[in-house]
């Protein structure tokens, strides 16, 4: 049964004895627009409460720590829109970096940064990588959604305050829903390009008046669903990162 604790709470010496043997779980959003009818939380809020709900479903490692939410990330792209505070994403790559080094020196092995914001997902790679390479770690990251084994659920392919956030964000934190403003977006899907092709569309966001798809679809049972769904996707991935070798 794995014991899960939150580095907020505990002291240098909890930490030191207990971080070598432990997945360190760092949970990443932003502060950014998420259309007329989400909160400026919405990423932030869903990394907490998946990382918190997957590490106790997890079966292994002994301990997992949650480290703080890191609350802001690379949202250059949502700033037209207003409601947004953003890191450059060099900005965001040093704050990284920096994180999972003092992680290292602390007494940390295997760190898992647990993203919840597509802009932040290129970034957190490279520095995974980076803290492998200079501090020894084992660094593994993924975003929430990405987790998701193509129709395991009968759900709406994950866009940006669409109908996937959005139900998720009712079963979270419905107070954070004004359900009264969501409509549909007016460039309808998020793209989907032929697979391993990334595309960088300097107009798309202003076409999709900065969401996706059908916000107003949206409901309470979908979001349980599929908060259940990236829960155990989440805790088979804290898993199998703390079974690594480091």
């Amino acid at each position: 049964m794995t014991v899960v604790r939150r580095l907020a709470e505990l002291t240098r010496e909890e930490v030191g004895a207990l971080l070598p043997d432990a997945l360190l779980v760092v949970p990443i959003g932003s502060t950014e627009q998420h259309g007329p009818h989400l909160a400026t939380g919405t990423d932030a809020a869903i990394a907490t409460e998946v990382a918190a709900r997957a590490a106790e479903a997890a079966t292994w490692p002994a301990t997992i720590v949650i480290a703080p939410t890191l609350a802001y990330g690379a949202s250059d792209h949502h700033l037209p829109f207003g409601a947004t505070l953003s890191l450059g994403v060099g900005t965001f790559r040093r704050v990284l970096d920096d994180l999972l080094s003092s992680a290292a020196r602390t007494g940390a092995r295997r760190v898992f940064l647990l993203n919840a914001h597509g802009g932040n997902t290129a970034t957190c790679a490279v520095a995974a990588a980076e803290a492998a390479r200079a501090d020894g770690l084992l660094c593994a990251t993924a975003i929430v959604s990405q987790l998701l084994e193509p129709r395991t659920i009968d759900a709406p392919l994950p866009g940006h305050a669409g109908r996937f956030e959005t139900s998720l964000m009712l079963a979270i934190a419905p107070g954070s829903v004004r359900a009264e403003h969501a409509r549909p977006s007016p460039g309808g899907e998020a793209r989907r390009p032929p697979r391993g092709l990334v595309v960088a569309d300097p107009n798309r966001w202003q076409e999709l008046d900065g969401f996706t798809d059908a916000p107003e679809t949206s409901t309470t049972e979908l979001g349980e669903a599929l908060l259940d769904a990236c829960v155990r996707a989440t805790a088979a991935a804290f898993e199998y990162v703390a079974q690594l070798d480091v």
